[in-house]
């Protein structure tokens, strides 16, 4: 049994980490901003919470979302500096599927078709795992390969290159980031995962 802090554990993909992570017996505190529903009150961007709160976990999954461009790496930042005041070093992060790269290597985002007009909260991800690369965090990035559905849950995924047509359910998607957990396969990367 694995102790797990999921911070964002309010939203689609956390609360689905949450529900997959204790279904398998592991020890979780969920973290949302407001608290309450099981959940301890927290702030991703505030690093000395996120160190109390994650003092003694084997793991972190953050699956966080905020308002403008800047939130992203500010919380890469303060998950950064608070992991490392707790002593945790492994992150399982949820990414995008833009900023990873197709089967010809052209990244998503650069994709004919792709839509433009979001790519500042693209880069603003990119930049996110810029800070994680520059840190010594044991962290990997889990993005959808294309987007979420409402497709009924398999208990599987693969790993794939990003394709804007590719789908994946949040309950499958949390089986991939807890499998991230339970048996750690990459490291300091990110990749994409679909059924």
């Amino acid at each position: 049994m694995s102790k797990i802090l999921v911070v964002g554990a309010r939203g689609r993909a956390g609360s689905a980490a949450v529900a997959e992570a204790r279904g398998r017996g592991h020890d979780v505190l969920g973290v949302a901003r407001g608290g309450g529903d099981e959940a301890a009150a927290g702030d991703v961007l505030d690093s000395e919470r996120i160190a109390e709160l994650a003092a003694g976990r084997d793991a972190v999954i953050a699956g966080v979302y905020g308002a403008g461009d800047g939130f992203f790496p500010r919380s890469a930042r303060a998950l950064v500096k608070g992991l490392g005041k707790a002593g945790v070093r492994r992150l399982v992060w949820v990414g995008l599927a833009s900023i990873l790269p197709t089967a010809d290597e052209t990244l998503l985002m650069d994709t004919d078709g792709y839509p433009r007009k979001y790519r500042s909260f693209f880069l603003a991800h990119q930049a996110a795992l810029d800070v994680f690369a520059a840190s010594d965090l044991d962290w990997v990035s889990l993005a959808p390969a294309g987007d979420f559905s409402d497709l009924s849950p398999r208990g599987s995924y693969r790993a794939g290159p990003a394709d804007a047509g590719a789908r994946i359910s949040y309950a499958d998607f949390a089986v991939a980031l807890v499998d991230e957990v339970d048996h750690p396969s990459r490291h300091r990367e990110a990749y994409g995962v679909l059924v």
